[in-house]
C-alpha cells in the first residue's frame, strides 16, 4: 500500500534502528558531577560538558536559592515586555566585563543565541561562510537567514578565502561563522588567520566559543582575549552558560550597533520568555568562581594531558586537541555503542557518537574531562579502554 502523508515516520525510525543511529535518553537519578546515578548505578561519568565542576558547586546552588527568595522561579515575560531585571541587567554588564567588550546580551540558549544572530544580520543577497564543522545551531542558523550558504573545509583559511572571492557584490554583508572550540574533535579556531581573512573581504568574523570560555585563556575568557583581540577583529562573540559556568543559556557580546541590532531585529530574543532571574543571580556567582579559581583550569590542564599521554602509550589515536574534549575515534556506529555498552559495564559513562553528529564513518566516544575528576579516575578510565578495547577485537 503506498504511503502517504506522516505514515512512514515509523518506518524511518525503523530504518535509524537498522543503522545503529538511533537515540536514546538515559536518565540520571543525582546531581551531574563526575559521578553519576544511571539506573540505580553509580557511574564515573566521562561524557558531561560540565567542564570546571560547578554544576553542582554548592555556592551557586545557594545563589540560586537566594535569587529565588528574591525573584520568584520565572521571569513571566519576554525581556522587552517585561521579563528585564536588575539581575538580567547585572550579568549582563559582568558578562561585558569578562569578556572586554562594550555590551552582553543574554539568550535563552546557545541555539538560541545563534540562530537568532545570524537571523537578524542576514538575509537574502547576504552571504554566510561556515565551517564544516560547525555545530548544529550555526548551521541552521546559516540555513534559516535565506543568505547565501557556503562551507568552507575545516580550518581551511585558503578554502574561506577563495569562497569570499568568489563573492562579486561587494555591498552584500558576509558573516564567517566558526566554532571556537569544536564540539565533536575538540580542536580550534585558528583565529589570527581567520580575522585576516575577514579584514581582507569586509566580512564580519562570528565565534562561537561555547566549549572554550572557562576552559581556555587569562581567567577563562576562552579563545578570543581581549587583550589580544577587539570587537574589530571578532565583531560577534557568542558564549553559553551551561557548559563550563555550570548553570543555563547563552550571552552574545560584542559593539553597542550590534547589541542594539539583536534586540530590535533577533527573533530568538524577541519572542521568548527570558531566563528566571535566579538563574542570573546564580551566573554571577559562577562566573567568579570560573575567574578566581584557577586551580580548576590547571587540574583540568593536567588531566587532559595525562590522559593524552596515556591513551597513545595504548595505542589509541588521539586527535589534535588540548581541550577536555577528547574523541576516540572508531569509525563504525556498531562499534562506537559496543564500546560504549562494554564500559558501562565496567562502571564507566561515555555515550557513543554517530552520523549524523559526526561524518559518516568517525563514529567516536566523546571522552570529556572536568575539574571534578581525580587522576585516579583517569587511570581507571584508561585502564578500561585497554581492556574492552582488547576484548571487542577480532579473533585472529
Amino acid at each position: 500500500m503506498h504511503e502517504q502523508g506522516f505514515d512512514n515516520i515509523y518506518r524511518d525510525l525503523e530504518g535509524l534502528r537498522a543503522r545503529d543511529r538511533y537515540r536514546r535518553r538515559r536518565t540520571l537519578e543525582s546531581p551531574q558531577g563526575a559521578r553519576v546515578v544511571v539506573d540505580g548505578r553509580r557511574l564515573l561519568n566521562f561524557c558531561s560538558n560540565d567542564y570546571l565542576g560547578l554544576a553542582s558547586d554548592p555556592r551557586v546552588g545557594e545563589a540560586f536559592r537566594t535569587g529565588i527568595e528574591r525573584w520568584g522561579t520565572g521571569a513571566g515575560a519576554s525581556h522587552l515586555v517585561c521579563g528585564h531585571t536588575a539581575a538580567h541587567e547585572a550579568l549582563e554588564i559582568a558578562l561585558a566585563e569578562f569578556t572586554g567588550r562594550p555590551r552582553a546580551l543574554l539568550y535563552s540558549s546557545g541555539y538560541h543565541a545563534n540562530v537568532g544572530v545570524i537571523n537578524a544580520l542576514l538575509s537574502r543577497g547576504d552571504f554566510v561562510f561556515e565551517d564544516r564543522l560547525n555545530h548544529a545551531s550555526l548551521l541552521d542558523g546559516g540555513w534559516i537567514s535565506l543568505a547565501t550558504f557556503t562551507w568552507f573545509d575545516h580550518l581551511d583559511a585558503a578554502h574561506l578565502e577563495r569562497g569570499l572571492e568568489a563573492v562579486a557584490d561587494a555591498g552584500a554583508r558576509k558573516l564567517i561563522a566558526s566554532d571556537g572550540t569544536f564540539s565533536m574533535d575538540g580542536d580550534r579556531c585558528r583565529l589570527d588567520d581567520a580575522i585576516a581573512v575577514a579584514k581582507r573581504h569586509r566580512a564580519w568574523l562570528m565565534i562561537d566559543d561555547a566549549h572554550g570560555m572557562g576552559v581556555h585563556g587569562r581567567q577563562g575568557v576562552g579563545l578570543v582575549d581581549p587583550q589580544q583581540r577587539s570587537t574589530d577583529d571578532v565583531p560577534v562573540l557568542v558564549g553559553t552558560l551551561g557548559k563550563a559556568f555550570g548553570t543555563a543559556g547563552a550571552f552574545v557580546a560584542g559593539d553597542e550597533g550590534l547589541i542594539e541590532t539583536l534586540i530590535q531585529r533577533s527573533r530568538n530574543y524577541i519572542y521568548t520568555t527570558a531566563m528566571p532571574s535566579a538563574l542570573a543571580v546564580a551566573t554571577l556567582v559562577s562566573l567568579s568562581i570560573l575567574r578566581d579559581e584557577t586551580w580548576r583550569r590547571e587540574h583540568l590542564a593536567h588531566l587532559v594531558d595525562r590522559f593524552r599521554t596515556e591513551a597513545s602509550t595504548l595505542g589509541f589515536s588521539v586527535m589534535p586537541s588540548v581541550s577536555p574534549i577528547q574523541p576516540l575515534v572508531v569509525g563504525d556506529a556498531a562499534r562506537a555503542l559496543a564500546l560504549s555498552s562494554a564500559l558501562e559495564e565496567r562502571g564507566f559513562l561515555i555515550t557513543a557518537i554517530r552520523p549524523p553528529t559526526v561524518p559518516e564513518g568517525t563514529s567516536r566516544l566523546r571522552v570529556t574531562l572536568t575539574a571534578a575528576h581525580k587522576t585516579s579516575d583517569v587511570d581507571q578510565l584508561l585502564e578500561a579502554l585497554a581492556a574492552v578495547d582488547r576484548g571487542l577485537e577480532p579473533e585472529a
